[in-house]
């Protein structure tokens, strides 16, 4: 099955499936002398790891990630990293009523025609859960951007099914198990425990900002910064839309309000998302994707099985109600391993050139 290495300089092989004997990846690309421990990204997976709240999926991983090879005394080697995460609380007995028919919404029926095989037991190589390799490889990521550019990450959501959050403080977001940048989650909390009591599910819209990004990444014509970003999130399970900037909004503007001024102090807004050309500007990368519902849920649909016969499916198990919540440190990891694609490439073609006009950011 190809298709599961991101990245060409900092690539990343993603390995395993939702109820295997482990998951994980193998970074081959990542700079030497970083110092690196388990411990520096373990807080991200933390983050991700499913069973932290009432509002997400009730299986029970601890998440805890092993570093397998290229790592020695403390610092990377420059070679292949191995990072290999044990599933310790699969429940395969849940999936056995989906063994021969398909779930409305998901992978299942697109599995089944293109490789004539499946693993239904938690959705196997389709399962959200195979995302933590890449949160794993991403918090590798921040932390050499992080040292190398003083680059910083973060995410939050911005809207819980018809629910608009409004953007009050990222101060927020780490308060509450919404990754919501408000004060009061109590009417989404609500609204989510009302959605697990009827057995349904909801999508979210989330925001991550990449802050202190350097001036001229990306390639045009086919390598843009923002293609290879929009590539990254449409990579993450359940999403179904992304915007740069302004993004759809955009359509509604005029080209006085669109386009971003440009001052000696600065440009005046960033309606870019930090991207002019498919080349990063060095203001903040805004970027906000769209996320589906979750599609495993104990309302009542009709379907087929693989016979073609029609069927009612109720899908059992520990699912999430909205993945959403989880995203966070997803999305954030996805971007950071753009960039880093990126600054490698930049930094192999273009570490010599200079120019006499400053660059500026947004102030």
């Amino acid at each position: 099955m190809s298709g599961n290495t991101f990245g060409h300089l900092f690539a990343v092989t993603n390995f395993g499936e939702s109820h295997g004997p482990a998951i994980g990846c193998v970074i081959d690309g990542c700079p030497p002398g970083l110092p690196l421990r388990a411990e520096d990204i373990q807080p991200d997976l933390d983050r991700r790891r499913p069973g932290t709240s009432a509002f997400v999926t009730q299986r029970q991983e601890a998440d805890q990630v092993e570093i397998l090879s290229g790592v020695y005394e403390g610092v990377t080697t420059g070679t292949p990293i191995a990072l290999l995460i044990r599933n310790t609380d699969p429940r395969s007995k849940d999936y056995g009523d989906i063994l021969k028919t398909f779930r409305p919404g998901h992978a299942d029926y697109a599995y089944w025609h293109k490789y004539g095989i499946r693993d239904p037991r938690g959705g196997g190589r389709s399962s959200a859960r195979l995302t933590a390799p890449m949160v794993a490889a991403g918090a590798v990521a921040k932390k050499w951007l992080a040292q190398h550019h003083a680059m910083s990450f973060k995410a939050c959501m911005t809207q819980l099914g018809d629910m608009e959050i409004p953007f009050e403080s990222w101060d927020y977001v780490a308060r509450n198990p919404l990754n919501a940048p408000v004060a009061d989650t109590q009417a989404l909390e609500d609204y989510l425990a009302s959605l697990r009591k009827s057995g349904d599910s909801c999508g979210a819209k989330l925001r991550v900002v990449a802050s202190n990004v350097p001036v001229g990444l990306g390639q045009p014509l086919f390598d843009k910064l923002d293609a290879d970003i929009a590539y990254a999130m449409m990579g993450v399970n359940a999403v179904k839309g992304v915007e740069i900037g302004a993004g759809f909004a955009s359509a509604a503007q005029k080209g006085s309000e669109h386009g971003d001024a440009l001052r000696p102090d600065g440009f005046g807004s960033n309606n870019a998302g930090g991207v002019l050309g498919g080349i990063s500007t060095g203001q903040d990368l805004d970027v906000s994707i769209a996320i589906k519902p979750t599609s495993s849920i104990l309302v009542p649909r009709p379907s087929i099985d693989i016979e073609g016969q029609a069927t009612e499916l109720i899908t059992k198990g520990r699912h999430d109600p909205c993945v959403g919540i989880r995203a966070v440190p997803i999305i954030e990891a996805m971007l950071a391993l753009v960039v880093m694609e990126h600054v490698l490439a930049h930094r192999a073609q273009c570490a010599d050139v200079r120019v006499s006009t400053p660059s500026i950011a947004m102030r």
